[in-house]
């Protein structure tokens, strides 16, 4: 039996990836050693399942396309940047998302209750907080050259889209990179 590294998220479309990687570029310009995210694995995260064995696949995609049927499709926009754990000490940038938070929000609960009654995932202890990885701080000092961008960004316009469906993705790392691939797609038709 084979094991597969997954996660659940929604695709993020082409302008936002563009306005995106434009700031990646703006940002790099500090000469802060960060790992930015690929262009073409942009995404944002619902919920990560980590290492499932291949037999929970199936009933996850299920499950995803089970809360998928109950929602509507909605706007997304990503807007604002911010970092984990703070802007002041950046481990992770990031782009805000204003509109759609909630209904991120609401997907990512109701497909986590069916994941905890699944058995395959772990209650997370933090809060879910929408958000499109932009980029992981290599170290401290790099941390610290990238922290005064920060607050410049807080009105950034980073795009607008439309979500229409919740995708149940793969995650192999490779050396450059993780590489994902899309597992399930399951259409919001609620």
């Amino acid at each position: 039996m084979g094991r597969v590294r997954s996660f659940i998220g929604v695709d993020v479309g082409d302008e936002v990836r563009r306005k995106a990687v434009a700031l990646q570029q703006q940002l790099a310009r500090t000469g802060a050693g960060v790992k930015w995210a690929a262009t073409d694995g942009m995404h944002v995260t619902l919920l990560f399942l980590g290492e499932l064995d291949d037999r929970d696949i199936l009933p996850v995609c299920r499950a995803v396309e089970a809360v998928a049927a109950t929602e509507p499709g909605f706007p997304l926009r990503v807007s604002g940047v911010g970092a984990f754990p703070n802007i002041r000490r950046p481990k992770v940038v990031w782009g805000g998302i204003t509109d759609g938070a909630e209904q991120l929000r609401r997907l990512y609960t109701a497909i986590e209750a069916k994941l905890l009654d699944l058995g395959v995932y772990r209650k997370e202890e933090r809060d879910y907080t929408p958000h499109l990885t932009l980029g992981r701080v290599k170290g401290e000092a790099d941390g610290y050259t990238l922290a005064p961008e920060l607050p410049k960004l807080l009105a950034w316009d980073g795009g607008r889209t439309v979500v229409n469906e919740v995708c149940v993705y793969s995650s192999e790392l490779r050396r450059d990179g993780p590489e994902y691939a899309i597992l399930a797609r399951a259409e919001l038709t609620g």
